[in-house]
């Protein structure tokens, strides 16, 4: 099967490029809503999972135990800039539970945010595990840890008490297989496990919705979902594609995304779950066909309808500040 062209790179009005993909749309009882490409090929949600990933956060108390605040939660969700605020809320969670940057074990990178980086440099300071994107996921995998009395010394190995954890909740709510047959090492060195498309929007059907998880899940994915849609900046960061998506949802959207051109989402008043995948990994494109989808699912909001539409088309400027490209949906979206 030929995946469709979901989003068009424009120069002038001539299409230069194309972005082909697959896009999966189901509801609460599991029923497929939308059907784009090969919805059953394999792919690493990567990122676009830390909702569920942060469940045990929720379920097992530790937030409760050690007063995390909704940006907190948020951010253990979140594939953040690393702008200050991102960094320093961060460092609150880990103080929480007795534990310092030190703790981390995601890796050193500059912040994502460029004026981040400029500000950082300019400071004479060097970036820490806190600039992380993944800091904030983290450091709620810590904050478990530490509440469970699991040792958190190598809590990233696949085999780890707490990785088992994070499997199980995975492989429960997706209902696909996550083993070592299918598994790969993610970019923040956590496991991460390639599955179906259908299988993940089906994730967040459920997430949503609350079907199929039982009482305590539902209200902790509940819980988690409604923190990251009051807080999105806390999610991505400035100017990002989830801040702006959650941010004109107004508690209406959730998304995530995750890297080579996943994405995944969700609207709770529909008991929808979404999951889609550009096969050339482009994130620019998943981000116009997510917005494309979910113009589509909630057409019958026509002022918000009408703003996902318009987000959904995006123009290129080049060094000059002049406007010489656009992205915009594919025919299978419009």
């Amino acid at each position: 099967m030929t995946d469709p062209v979901l989003v068009e790179v424009l120069r002038g009005d001539i299409v230069e490029s194309v972005h082909r993909g697959a896009v999966a749309v189901v509801d609460a009882a599991g029923k497929l809503v939308l059907e784009l490409g090969n919805i059953d090929q394999t792919v690493f949600p990567r990122s676009a999972v830390k909702s569920i990933q942060a469940l045990p956060l929720i379920e097992t108390g530790a937030a409760d135990r050690y007063g995390l605040t909704d940006r907190e939660l948020a951010l253990a969700c979140a594939s953040h800039l690393g702008e200050p605020d991102h960094v320093a809320t961060a460092q609150t969670m880990l103080g929480k539970c007795g534990l310092g940057e030190e703790a981390l074990e995601c890796g050193v990178h500059w912040p994502t945010s460029h004026d981040a980086t400029i500000t950082l440099a300019r400071s004479g300071a060097a970036p820490s595990q806190l600039h992380n994107n993944c800091s904030g996921k983290h450091s709620g995998f810590l904050t478990v840890c530490r509440h469970c009395g699991i040792e958190n010394k190598g809590y990233i190995a696949a085999g780890h008490e707490f990785q088992e954890m994070v499997r199980e909740t995975m492989q429960a709510v997706t209902g696909a297989e996550h083993s070592a047959d299918n598994r790969g090492t993610d970019g923040c060195s956590i496991p991460t496990y390639s599955i179906p498309l259908r299988n993940l929007a089906s994730g967040f059907a459920r997430m949503t919705s609350g079907q199929g998880l039982g009482a305590q899940r539902a209200a902790a994915a509940t819980r988690l979902m409604s923190a990251c849609m009051a807080n999105p900046f806390f999610v991505a960061g400035t100017k990002q594609a989830d801040t702006n998506l959650m941010e004109l949802g107004a508690g209406r959207i959730f998304t995530k995304g995750g890297a080579e051109g996943v994405h995944c989402g969700a609207i709770p008043e529909l008991g929808l779950g979404i999951a889609l995948k550009c096969g050339d990994g482009a994130g620019r494109a998943a981000e116009i066909a997510m917005t494309a989808v979910l113009a589509k699912l909630l057409a019958g909001n026509a002022e918000l309808s009408s703003g996902l539409r318009e987000m959904s088309h995006r123009t290129l400027k080049n060094w000059r500040g002049l406007q010489v490209a656009g992205l915009r949906p594919g025919a299978a979206l419009n």
